[in-house]
């Protein structure tokens, strides 16, 4: 994903006995092309494609794994999946779609809006000719409203989820023993009450935060902050919100909370945000799936909840990876069965299962209940966002207007000032003329 984001679709918690058993066997099996090139068919007649991904951590095996069962159970094609850093991808994938070479099937980034790019080069292939509720048909209609709608422009539909991620609250429960509270909270007043009373210490140096929340280079938390007040950063007209009374409401309560409470340090980057966690340094922090095993092997007593409930009602922040299929991909049909398996119930049951993340489907709670981790997760899926979903220029919103609010009014900056700029920037870059 862009530079703001972190953690990723990169560590996932695959099942230690899986990954001990099979990270070797699977990792050759996508060995064979190095996504230069599209697939092709064999002397047998069986369909050869070829995947690029950049699911280079830990839970590779995951995805793997996957394409080992589709390879399994269609004899008639067989799917080759490599991996390469994001950065790489992005570099030499739109080059290469654009001339009519490279693999038939990507995930171009892990940033949902690196769709566009690809779209206004004509170098995608629209999918809604296979969707539909059959068994070789993408059922598009079970992915949650924010992805479909993400991944659809124009009224086409251009990818499918390669995986779905939602954020929730992690609690150190020793930490809150200690402090006498015997629950994490359910709504925003709690949250704030919790915060300030599992801060510790004093002279504006806890030496236990409530909270640990991350301004840079990472996934974005404080939207959720301003979600819950009923804020947002841009409206459906694509003109800025930012600096509306919701978002600045908001935006003031938790902005004073860490400059004047010191509830959290500031300027932390998402892996600072990550480290003192799990140094025990604070009680809580927002974080989706990838985080558990880590926090876990840290010693953490830990508690997985839903993002407390603010009078916007529930809401939290979702993250997916888009994948698609190369217009000039001589096996589309086949391209297309492909993702229509892979986004299937079978299929992403099992993902759940082995990774962690959520289904990248709302109609599959019951299958994945038996893990209550996987679970909680599960449930933030209906009412998850997006963030910046469907602003061709996400990245340039993200770093140059939407980061350095959060980092200014950490400081003590006017938040109605702060705000302003940034509604002006983001205006200029999603083209919003305001009478």
């Amino acid at each position: 994903m862009h530079v703001s984001h972190r953690r990723i679709h990169g560590y996932g918690r695959a099942a230690a006995a899986l990954a001990a058993a099979t990270t070797v066997s699977l990792l050759l099996a996508g060995c064979g092309d190095n996504g230069a090139g599209g697939g092709g068919t064999s002397a047998g007649g069986v369909v050869n494609l070829t995947m690029l991904t950049g699911f280079t951590g830990p839970d590779a095996p995951s995805y793997q794994a996957l394409v080992k069962q589709f390879n399994a159970t269609h004899p008639k094609i067989h799917v080759t999946m490599t991996a390469e850093p994001w950065a790489t991808i992005g570099q030499k994938l739109p080059a290469s779609w654009a001339t009519g070479q490279g693999p038939d099937l990507a995930t171009p980034s892990s940033d949902p809006g690196s769709i566009f790019t690809y779209i206004k080069t004509n170098s995608v292939l629209p999918l809604d000719s296979s969707v539909g509720t059959g068994p070789t048909q993408i059922d598009s209609a079970a992915f949650p409203a924010p992805v479909k709608s993400a991944f659809t422009v124009d009224g086409k539909l251009y990818a499918v989820p390669a995986n779905m991620a939602t954020l929730v609250l992690y609690y150190n429960k020793a930490m809150f023993a200690a402090a006498g509270i015997t629950a994490p909270p359910a709504t925003e007043a709690d949250f704030v009450a919790d915060a300030k009373k599992l801060t510790t210490g004093s002279g504006g140096k806890p030496s236990q935060y409530g909270i640990s929340l991350a301004d840079n280079n990472t996934i974005q938390m404080w939207p959720i902050l301003q979600w819950m007040n009923g804020g947002d950063i841009i409206g459906q007209d694509g003109c800025a919100v930012v600096d509306s009374p919701a978002s600045t409401d908001a935006l003031t309560k938790w902005s004073q909370l860490v400059a004047k409470d010191h509830i959290s340090p500031v300027g932390q980057s998402g892996a600072d945000a990550d480290t003192l966690f799990s140094a025990k340094k604070a009680a809580m922090e927002i974080n989706g799936p990838w985080a558990a095993a880590g926090f876990t092997s840290a010693g953490i007593d830990l508690g997985i909840a839903q993002v407390p409930v603010g009078s916007a009602g529930p809401v939290t922040l979702a993250s997916t990876v888009p994948l698609m299929i190369a217009r000039t991909s001589k096996h589309p049909q086949q391209a297309q069965e492909f993702l229509a398996w892979y986004t299937g119930k079978t299929a992403q049951t099992q993902f759940s299962r082995i990774s962690g993340f959520p289904p990248a489907r709302t109609d599959l709670g019951s299958a994945v209940a038996s893990d209550p981790t996987v679970a909680e997760f599960a449930k933030a899926l209906p009412h998850a966002k997006l963030y910046l979903a469907g602003q061709a220029n996400a990245t340039s919103i993200d770093t140059d207007a939407y980061v350095p609010l959060v980092q200014k009014i950490e400081r003590g900056a006017d938040v109605a000032s702060a705000a302003a700029s940034a509604a002006k920037t983001i205006d200029s870059l999603t083209g919003c003329h305001k009478n």
